[in-house]
């Protein structure tokens, strides 16, 4: 199959990458570029942080590289050799992504811990240094990293038996634990009983192994009095210049939510304490840069000074001097200070944590301290080594915990717990009944009302999933305060190696969009308004405390300025589950601006959006929730909401393997899209001529199957991929109506739409679940002229006036629903057909709603008892809205911009 050419545009992109990338030295030999079948060098690439400055630690990090099409080829040897210069850290490169010619689109690169500099460059060269290696031997997995060696079991219960630090064992028995409720909280009379599991690992791969990034995925369950549930899969990596592993635990709810409570869910390890408990010593993680460091046996604050050598020792938690050396009634009264055993920092809200300590089981717990918003690091050991051990998103996810225990005896227990067991038992049951819905009928009456579609059954909590990040590091002593915090920052905020957005813009990736730019009055306008949106919702996070285990990462629906609330508990107004591409407008707002707040909000949304609202086992596999109450509780599950376009961004900038699971788990979704039948409760639509077709939407359904195609295209060039995509292209085109069709009967076995199409008609919601989106990439990807000349139509069409559409159509259908948001599709239409005075349409479209002429937006103040606590009020904010109005505005500027300010100047907003 031949490949379109690209648009004058994304040749100009190319062509600017390619030209600044071939200025810079130093990236000639193992990479080359190929120009018109010559070899040509390419330049390197700088990095910088996201933060904008170097971080107090950096423990390692991965990111994605793009390249312009056809600069960069795979070199015979299958290998890439970068570096990052002289004097930079050691870096491991491998492929991400393929053009469809073959060359590279995306690279991933891991880069060892160390020392961090203001940025580096990625050069060509040999990939010198890295200290990590692998060897399998029977039974086991040895990761070999600087003086640390872990040896990981392949099967079993520990997923780390051992880590030895210059030959000591200084960690072992690494594994995850949970504790099963059979019930709720007693009400009242009445008792529960509770069941512990642990680990059981059933397979263990090794995904890399060096020399800076080693990768050992394990997957299990959990195990425990003769039952195995709760399915896992942990990834553990290993970077050179790092003492630590990081940890990406992920699990599957599959319980009955009736009976199968989660009162706990952790991961421990077991410390070794072979120093004197006046040299054994517990840290935690405060409230900003905070530490709380004490000993198990304190020589601070007795009635008799040990001495002042004994006491900065102490503090600083190194080895006090010889006891000879200590004042003698101390000395003697050694034996008579409390050893204290057992140490927890809870965090049950995101407001507030608790520290208290026992001498040891069986004894009463003492309040030590508390405060707002730990961090979520601990640390366990003495003078001859110990371990840390962190939850990433720690307050952000409670209710957490952290625990030492037997910190007093010969082996400690250190434990991050994701749900804490001080918290109530985790109820994943339906918060609603059935309330009389007991027909279609009743049913959709009630989604009248509530917006949200209730059917018994359809609410289960069963099939989904989350992820968490802990880091765990080994060490040689007991760390500093400052070190201690700088780990904890590590934690909670993980550095992390990016790209400036011009250098990803430039290489013509992820469609249509361009980097922020306020050079007119007119652009500073619609800037400034994107801006403000965003704004507003990273303040609606804090203000109305979107955080919790499953929650955190999500936002809400729809807003009630009478409650001054967002409508938390009106059914389909709720939790957003991605609707209308929440999602993209976080993720395209990101490569924009470069902001790392919002990187870390669209990440939070990542993971959120892609475990939670998405069924990962069970009937309803491979689709995803529609909003609702609880993330689950909406009976429409559909693959609008499991969308690979969600995630593929983030998958590409980071190269996370999670992520890149999850795109992949959907690749045969539509496989069982007659099993869960989005339509089952409507008059069923003529047409369909067996049991093997189903009538699927081209925006909703195949608009988001072929994004998780696409990145399975990208990521192995296995065309089988390209070609599903390209049967649904040319036979949507082959329709009488085309994409005026708007659905079709499909054929899941070949990706092929059929049916005479002679029914036109508008689905305004078509063209708002990234199929926009898909579109725009797909057409510089893949050659179809029947397709796009009917893209084409139907982006000119949509929006046209009314006497056009029943022109072309015969009759107004009606359905044309959001016409400003819309109106992108007549901006790429202009844009693709060189049409200015289309262009000018398409911004007429977008601004007539006066949406810029109400002024700046700003949030009003609301506090007084109106509300629980004072807040920033947007009354009629509307995430629907924010999201879609933000991807069209984004849209149009990459698209149109050049005929913005005379559109502004002719709707009055700019003089």
């Amino acid at each position: 199959m031949s490949i379109c050419p690209t648009s004058r545009r994304r040749f100009l992109q190319s062509a600017a990458a390619a030209s600044m990338l071939s200025s810079l030295p130093g990236l000639a030999g193992a990479v080359t570029a190929n120009a018109g079948g010559k070899s040509a060098p390419v330049s390197g690439t700088a990095l910088r942080w996201l933060d904008g400055k170097p971080p107090a630690r950096f423990d390692g990090a991965t990111l994605g590289v793009p390249w312009p099409r056809g600069t960069l080829r795979l070199p015979s040897g299958k290998r890439l050799d970068f570096t990052l210069g002289a004097g930079g850290p050691a870096m491991q490169s491998w492929p991400l992504a393929y053009w469809p010619d073959g060359s590279l689109k995306w690279t991933a690169h891991a880069v060892a811990g160390g020392t961090p500099a203001d940025g580096w460059d990625i050069q060509a060269g040999g990939s010198g240094g890295g200290t990590v290696s692998v060897r399998q031997a029977a039974g086991r997995i040895v990761v070999t990293a600087g003086e640390l060696v872990w040896t990981v079991p392949a099967s079993g219960e520990y997923l780390v038996a051992s880590a030895a630090r210059a030959g000591r064992v200084t960690m072992q028995n690494l594994k995850l634990v949970a504790l099963r409720q059979d019930g709720p909280e007693p009400e009242g009379a009445g008792s529960v009983s509770q069941q512990p599991f642990t680990s059981k690992v059933t397979k263990a791969t090794v995904e890399q192994t060096g020399p800076v990034r080693a990768v050992v995925k394990l997957d299990g369950l959990h195990t425990g009095g003769g039952r195995d549930w709760l399915p896992f899969s942990v990834r553990l990596y290993f970077y050179a210049g790092s003492d630590s592993v990081r940890i990406v635990h992920s699990f599957i709810y599959d319980g009955a939510p009736e009976k199968d409570f989660i009162r706990g869910l952790g991961v421990t390890a077991q410390v070794p304490m072979t120093d004197r408990t006046v040299d054994r010593h517990i840290r935690f993680a405060g409230e900003g840069a905070g530490v709380w460091g004490e000993a198990v046996r304190p020589v601070t604050g007795l009635r008799r000074d040990p001495g002042q050598a004994f006491r900065d020792a102490q503090v600083a938690g190194k080895a006090l001097p010889p006891l000879a050396g200590m004042a003698k009634p101390v000395q003697d009264g050694l034996r008579w200070i409390p050893e204290w055993g057992d140490f927890s920092l809870s965090q049950l809200s995101p407001d507030g944590f608790t520290l208290k300590k026992r001498t040891q089981p069986g004894r009463a717990w003492i309040d030590a301290n508390a405060g707002t918003r730990s961090k979520g690091l601990l640390y366990a050991g003495g003078a001859a080594g110990g371990v840390a051990l962190g939850l990433k998103d720690f307050w952000q996810r409670a209710p957490v915990r952290l625990d030492v225990r037997n910190a007093a005896t010969a082996m400690a227990d250190v434990t991050a717990w994701l749900w804490s067991p001080s918290a109530p038992a985790m109820d994943m049951r339906s918060y609603r009944g059935e309330d009389g819905m007991d027909t279609h009928e009743k049913q959709i009456a009630g989604l009248n009302i509530t917006y949200e579609d209730y059917e018994a059954g359809w609410d289960a909590a069963a099939g989904v999933a989350r992820t968490s990040e802990l880091q765990l590091w080994v060490l040689g002593g007991t760390p500093s305060h400052e070190t201690l915090s700088a780990m904890a920052g590590q934690v909670a905020n993980p550095a992390r190696l990016v790209l400036a957005p011009a250098r990803i813009h430039g290489c013509g990736v992820f469609g249509d969009w361009d980097p922020v730019d306020t050079g007119t009055p007119a652009r500073r306008l619609v800037e400034d308004r994107l801006a403000a949106q965003l704004d507003q919702y990273l303040r609606e996070a804090e203000q109305h405390r979107w955080y919790g285990f499953w929650s955190y990462g999500d936002v809400m629906h729809a807003y009630d300025a009478d409650r001054h609330m967002w409508r938390y508990d009106i059914g389909g107004y709720a939790w957003d589950n991605s609707e209308l591409s929440t999602d993209l407008w976080l993720w395209y707002s990101y490569l924009r601006t470069g902001r790392a707040d919002l990187f870390r909000f669209a990440e939070a949304m990542t993971r959120h959006t892609g475990e939670v609202d998405v069924y990962h086992q069970g009937r309803f596999k491979g689709f995803g929730t529609r909003h609702g109450v609880q993330h689950w509780s909406d009976s429409s599950k559909q693959p609008r909401v499991s969308n690979a376009a969600y995630r593929r961004i983030y998958y590409f900038l980071t190269a996370d393997e999670r992520v890149g699971d999850l795109m992949r788990e959907l690749l045969d979704s539509d496989a069982d899209l007659a099993k869960v039948d989005i339509s089952r409760k409507l008059a069923k639509q003529p047409g369909t001529p067996d049991s093997q077709h189903v009538v699927a939407s081209f925006g909703t359904v195949w608009g988001s199957l072929i994004a998780a195609w696409l990145a399975e295209w990208e990521r192995t060039g296995d065309t089988r991929w390209r070609d599903r995509i390209v049967n649904g292209m040319e036979t949507i085109a082959a329709l009488k109506w085309q994409w005026f069709t708007s659905a079709a009967p499909y054929d899941h076995r070949t990706g092929r739409f059929i049916g005479p199409g002679d029914n036109p008609g508008f689905s305004n919601l078509n063209g708002v679940f990234g199929v926009v989106e898909m579109n725009s990439e797909l057409l510089t990807l893949v050659d179809v002229p029947a397709y796009r000349k009917a893209w084409l139509r139907y982006c000119r069409t949509y929006n046209a006036p009314k006497e056009e559409i029943v022109a072309l159509l015969g009759r107004d259908p009606g359905g044309r629903g959001m016409s400003e948001t819309n109106s992108r599709m007549t901006a790429y239409a202009a844009f693709q057909e060189r049409d200015r005075t289309l262009a000018l349409r398409a911004w007429r479209e977008f601004l007539q709603s006066g949406e810029l002429k109400r002024g700046p937006a700003l949030p009003r103040r609301i506090d007084g008892p109106a509300v629980l606590r004072p807040l920033d009020e947007m009354p009629d904010i509307s995430t629907n809205g924010s999201a879609q109005w933000g991807l069209a505005a984004i849209q149009h500027l990459a698209l149109v911009g050049d005929t913005l300010d005379e559109a502004a100047r002719a709707a009055g907003l700019v003089p």
